[in-house]
């Protein structure tokens, strides 16, 4: 009987549940709050800087926010997720849009991982002696 009351203690001692934000948070009426932004600067002022400023095409600026939610041993998952676009012209914002959860494109993402060019591949030995003397001992403040 101990060992089951262990095993459920252990259980429930790793069952957290905590949400944390991610990205911007949003003001309560984002669509009312964005509607009448006609310029970069009110923009900026209303909400901030943009997470991402396009490079290619159209320039848009991307603000992400999100819930990510900790529910113990169980996968992460994400609520309250809103992206706002703002396609800009000079100083001018011609179009916004906001995307919430269900409207957001699924994104699949590639297992593996990227190759760079040119990487240089250490093991852990070399990783260990490689970071020899890169670091400034603690309150020396450099």
């Amino acid at each position: 009987m101990r060992k089951i009351f262990l095993i459920l203690s252990l259980f429930l001692a790793a069952c957290t549940f905590q949400t944390k934000h991610r990205g911007y948070v949003f003001p309560m009426d984002l669509d009312g709050a964005v509607a009448g932004i006609r310029t970069t600067d009110a923009l900026l002022d209303k909400i901030g800087n943009p997470q991402v400023k396009t490079v290619h095409g159209d320039e848009v600026w991307i603000y992400y926010g999100a819930d990510e939610n900790y529910r113990g041993p169980l996968p992460v998952t994400y609520s309250n997720q809103t992206v706002l676009l703002a396609w800009v012209q000079g100083k001018r914002v011609t179009r916004v849009r906001v995307l919430r959860g269900d409207e957001l494109p699924r994104v699949a993402v590639a297992p593996g991982e990227t190759e760079i060019p040119a990487a240089i591949e250490l093991n852990a030995i070399e990783e260990l002696f490689n970071n020899i003397g890169r670091f400034s001992p603690a309150g020396l403040g450099q």
